[in-house]
């Protein structure tokens, strides 16, 4: 009791109940002072910064909105289709939530890849912040799972067929393809069984992983501090006297603010396109999937939903020409390294490339694609220790490297285009460039990310008031 603050008997009511809070429960008011208010970001944020506190945002939304589906939603393959007529039709405001969900689904998406790209762009996953970017792909991935057996859940056409397709690429895996397809479907077929688990997942299992992996992530990040466009370090400039960095500014208020600015903008467009265009041209809500699932009447062309389809048509590009294209890149890389390196360093590189090469031709390009899709992922774990280059943020490399990454971004929205179209020859090729510009981009990072003349990195941030 010696310990408890205490208040004048005339302190106005607030007063008294935060005092009465912060003696009973003083945790939380230390962890507000931690991660809000004595949590010092560096002032020169611009609106790139917007992205990471929207990305929690939709999650809130789709956390809230899923529970009241959950309500009227039925998990079994005979009633999912007409529980989620029901609630678009029955359910008072059920027709808001299940946009909101779905609208959702995609914002979430939308939100995230521009969080990931300014991550990239400013090098946020660079020394100190590793541990925070594998945190934050590790989110991706559980959302890309979380998202995929949402997908099922309205068992509409596109859902089962999307479903059945994506499932029968396990069964390609060598050895245990085949029980692996097995296992995830709980059946020989996408039906009841495969809907239940889905279900169990979508609503229980991932959920708790995700909500688990966005604290470690929020506190990994707070535990080093926020990177910021200049990617200076604001903690190697501090006051003597109070400890507080010279370039930093506390969370609360001056970032609640400017976050309350992009939650506004970002909700108008948000309502728009759910109350005028939640379809939104079939991208966000395919029309074949306002359709009842029937296991024997396919649709002309299977897709999933847009958020999946640049690395759908990756998967789509390894065909056995892309896997012998695959094989003289190889030999050449190692007909080079011949060249070049010496002593054992000479023969590993040979040895290395001969047992590539034999691994692609052992195994058929169905396999090759999934690994190609997976790894088109699992690559981005490994981006902190990819890029060598002397500057973290693109603004002080030289201008070929900003090149670079424009080609790169357009290159992944074109590979998305062309997963959502039907497969074409010319489709096909130009996915296939794509698909080795995107790798290439990332597997040569260790060398070109050092070539340049790069600007002067400054002592301190730089900032300018808006």
């Amino acid at each position: 009791m010696a310990d408890f603050k205490t208040v004048p008997a005339d302190a106005p009511m607030g007063v008294k109940l935060t005092t009465w809070l912060e003696n009973r429960f003083p945790t939380a008011f230390d962890a507000y002072k931690v991660h809000m208010s004595e949590y010092y970001a560096p002032k020169n944020f611009n609106t790139w910064y917007f992205y990471g506190s929207l990305a929690l945002l939709v999650l809130v939304i789709q956390i809230v909105t899923g529970i009241f589906l959950v309500m009227h939603y039925k998990p079994d393959a005979a009633q999912a289709f007409a529980s989620v007529e029901y609630i678009m039709r029955d359910v008072p405001w059920g027709w808001l939530i299940r946009y909101m969900h779905s609208t959702g689904a995609s914002a979430f998406f939308v939100v995230v890849y521009l969080h990931m790209w300014r991550g990239l762009i400013y090098g946020s996953y660079r020394k100190p912040r590793e541990l925070v970017w594998l945190f934050g792909c590790a989110i991706f991935l559980c959302l890309m799972a979380e998202a995929f057996m949402g997908y099922l859940l309205p068992w509409g056409q596109m859902s089962y067929w999307g479903a059945q397709v994506i499932v029968n690429l396990f069964a390609a895996v060598p050895f245990i393809g085949p029980d692996l397809a097995l296992l995830i479907r709980g059946d020989y077929v996408v039906g009841d069984a495969t809907l239940n688990r889905f279900f169990s997942f979508h609503v229980i299992a991932v959920p708790l992983v995700l909500l688990g992996l966005v604290v470690a992530h929020l506190l990994a990040l707070h535990d080093v501090g926020s990177n910021n466009p200049d990617g200076v370090e604001i903690k190697a400039r501090k006051n003597p006297k109070t400890g507080i960095p010279l370039d930093g500014i506390p969370f609360h208020p001056y970032y609640t603010v400017h976050d309350i600015f992009g939650v506004g903008m970002f909700l108008i467009v948000f309502s728009a396109i759910i109350f005028f265009g939640p379809e939104l041209g079939g991208y966000f809500l395919e029309y074949n999937n306002f359709i009842p699932a029937d296991p024997l009447k396919t649709p002309p062309h299977i897709a999933p939903v847009w958020y999946f389809t640049p690395f759908y048509s990756m998967l789509r590009a390894t065909t056995d020409p892309m896997v012998n294209v695959l094989c003289v890149i190889i030999g050449l890389a190692g007909l080079v390294s011949l060249l070049a390196l010496k002593g054992k360093g000479k023969v590993a590189a040979v040895v290395g490339a001969l047992v590539a090469i034999a691994l692609l031709k052992t195994f058929d390009a169905k396999f090759w694609g999934v690994v190609v899709m997976g790894g088109a992922v699992v690559i981005l774990f490994f981006l902190p220790w990819l890029d060598n280059s002397p500057a973290k943020s693109i603004r002080y490399r030289p201008t070929w490297h900003k090149a670079l990454y424009a080609i790169f971004v357009v290159f992944f929205i074109v590979l998305g285009y062309l997963g959502i179209q039907p497969p074409s020859e010319a489709g096909t090729l130009i996915a296939q460039v794509g698909t080795l510009f995107y790798f290439g981009f990332f597997l040569l990072m260790p060398w070109w990310s050092t070539i340049g003349t790069f600007k002067m990195v400054p002592d301190r941030v730089t900032f300018s008031a808006h």
